[in-house]
């Protein structure tokens, strides 16, 4: 293993982690280099975890169950590869990784994340990044899902961020719900900053207060921001869902007020869905994880309005240059995965609206 091969703790520190990239050697930062050191051994600033669950990103699984033609035996041997070979859990393909919860082992006497060893956690920075090591061989784990039992451990920096799990919920629903907590809070401060214009201000398609489109308005991130949008003011909400059993999920729910059915990558046949729902929004929330979505999520929004693009999957080439030829004025925002307070505004929306929890719950049931 990598553990091996490396000489004990010495040396200082980067609150960012560049000391544990072992391949490029020099400057990258852990996110960008290939190799990590994962050995368990901590600097002051650090916090070792146990390992409980990995959770892989969606974008990253879809790719390695197409790869392997759902061979589940094959996804996982090439996921322990990949933690093997460079020491994080980082898809060479998509350049993502998931997230873990696991108890706290060890902490830094310089760390300044405010944990303490035995508290369970969510780690809410890409295992992209994560130095990490398994040592059970996923062996409880058939490679079907997102969702990974394992032992081992991962190492937390001085500028990681983690989240205590909350005792009133599952683990496992706390998991899924931190994974995809950076969507809900982007959303909210993005319709509130809609909400805040007055008619003169903007061309908005909604007069009456700021709209929304979701593609992917069924999963894990487009439920929980159209309850954010919901929250937040937009009195519009379009889901965009691929076919009608995820359409059965969401309608009576009050999630959305109206559910169309389209192929998130057809520019001309998503533009005429929405446009049957109203037309273009004010802010268009791409949650799908495949490719092709950046031209249509564009001809979904308004002039003056917003896309944010959290899919993994996104081509952020493919999207300026789209957006340049439709001549579509348009702010494209990143969905980097942080907003300040991003957990806990994911977890209260999960508490009090009774139909995202119950999206939430019957996915873990299937």
């Amino acid at each position: 293993m990598l553990a091996s091969t490396v000489s004990p703790v010495s040396g200082p520190s980067s609150p960012f982690g560049v000391h544990r990239v072992l391949e490029p050697a020099g400057e990258s930062l852990p996110q960008a280099a290939r190799v990590l050191d994962p050995r368990p051994q901590i600097w002051p600033d650090e916090v070792r975890i146990d390992i409980e669950t990995l959770n892989l990103d969606a974008a990253s699984y879809r790719q390695l169950h197409d790869k392997h033609a759902g061979d589940g035996a094959a996804i996982r041997d090439e996921v322990l590869a990949i933690v093997g070979e460079r020491g994080k859990m980082q898809n060479p393909v998509t350049g993502s990784g998931g997230m873990l919860i696991g108890t706290v082992a060890e902490v830094g006497p310089e760390s300044p994340l405010g944990l303490a060893v035995g508290d369970r956690v969510a780690t809410l920075v890409s295992l992209s990044l994560t130095p990490l090591e398994i040592s059970d061989g996923l062996e409880r784990w058939d490679g079907q899902g997102e969702r990974i039992p394992a032992a081992g451990h991962a190492i937390l920096f001085g500028r990681s961020i983690a989240a205590k799990l909350p005792d009133d919920l599952a683990p496992e629903l706390a998991l899924m719900v931190m994974d995809v907590c950076g969507a809900p809070a982007l959303v909210s401060r993005t319709i509130k900053g809609y909400a805040g214009r007055s008619p003169s201000d903007v061309d908005s398609p909604s007069k009456d207060g700021p709209s929304v489109v979701v593609l992917g308005g069924a999963g894990k991130s487009g439920s929980l921001s159209l309850a954010a949008a919901a929250d937040a003011g937009a009195t519009r909400r379009v889901a965009v869902v691929r076919d009608a059993s995820e359409a059965s999920l969401l309608e009576g729910t009050g999630l959305a007020t109206h559910v169309v059915v389209a192929d998130a990558r057809n520019p001309l046949g998503l533009a005429e869905a929405v446009q049957s729902a109203g037309g273009p929004a004010d802010l268009t929330v791409v949650c799908v994880d495949v490719t092709g979505c950046e031209q249509p999520a564009i001809l979904t929004t308004a002039d003056g309005g917003t896309v944010i693009f959290f899919s993994m999957a996104t081509n952020f080439a493919a999207a300026a240059l789209g957006a340049e030829g439709l001549a579509a004025d348009v702010t494209m925002l990143v969905g980097n995965g942080y907003v300040p307070g991003h957990a806990a505004y994911a977890l209260e929306l999960l508490r009090g609206n009774a139909a995202v929890r119950e999206l939430f719950e019957s996915r873990l049931e299937d």
